[in-house]
């Protein structure tokens, strides 16, 4: 499945057991003699008991991270069609808490995040106090940032031109940056109006992908925290467009856009 290009293998580990070991993920992720993808997602059973669902994400690295926002609206629609749930609305469970995707109709999914986290013990990010604005030294530059979570942990920087920022060179650098322990993904935005932006994403464990859910949320609260943005925004990334409605601190961050399932098979270890 994809979410405007962010794409995903998607596993029932409810009907059969989930064990693939973190070098099988690998393979399996590679585009060339995999099948490829940007996260692996798998379907469990719950553990708590106001919850429909378990979710867990694996990037390509075969690492496993707190969230995935395409990923999360693919999941909604991936256990609606196999027939695992009728509910429009589920409750799912995740590294970073519970998630409430819900099925709006035309093949759009919107997903509430829960309030974002700003502290910089959270993300967890090396910072002497909280603030809207960082400095990071980066490879003898200094830029200025932003950092939260929405679920998993983010920096967003604005930029003139996101076709021309540095994410292929910068962002591998500040995604291992010592003063980010568990490593970042790395936001570049330009702003086109007061409700619209365009976003490229470096994410953490998997390079730069056609898009980011979360990290459409991250850059889309920076605008608005910073006064560029107001509270509903568009986001424009490679890969197709998302929507993003945050009202203030202490709200729940709600994204919507549309999922596409690709193709259906089996796979052989």
């Amino acid at each position: 499945m994809h979410g405007q290009g962010n794409d995903f293998v998607m596993l029932n580990g409810i009907s059969q057991t989930f064990e693939l070991t973190p070098a099988q993920i690998r393979a399996l992720a590679d585009r060339h003699k995999g099948v490829g993808f940007d996260q692996l997602l798998v379907v469990e059973k719950p553990l708590r008991t106001d919850t429909d669902f378990r979710y867990r994400i694996f990037n390509s690295d075969g690492g496993e991270v707190e969230q995935c926002g395409n990923g999360a609206r693919c999941f909604a629609q991936f256990v609606h069609d196999e027939g695992l749930t009728d509910k429009r609305e589920i409750r799912v469970e995740t590294l970073s808490g519970v998630i409430v995707p819900r099925m709006e109709g035309d093949g759009i999914v919107t997903v509430d995040f829960g309030a974002p986290r700003f502290a910089p013990a959270e993300l967890p990010f090396l910072a002497d106090a909280e603030s809207l604005r960082y400095e990071l030294d980066v490879a003898g530059t200094t830029v200025i940032i932003a950092a939260l979570a929405i679920g998993n942990p983010h920096v967003v920087q604005v930029v003139d031109n996101v076709d021309t920022a540095p994410v292929r060179e910068q962002g591998p650098l500040i995604e291992h940056h010592p003063r980010f322990p568990r490593r970042i993904n790395v936001g570049y935005m330009q702003v086109l109006g007061r409700n619209e932006i365009r976003v490229r994403v470096w994410e953490r464990g998997a390079g730069e992908t056609l898009a980011c859910g979360t990290g459409a949320c991250a850059a889309a609260l920076t605008g608005m925290l910073w006064g560029l943005l107001d509270e509903t925004v568009t986001v424009h990334a490679r890969g197709g467009d998302l929507t993003v409605t945050w009202r203030g601190r202490g709200t729940p961050v709600l994204m919507s856009g549309a999922t596409a399932t690709v193709f259906k098979g089996e796979l052989s270890l």
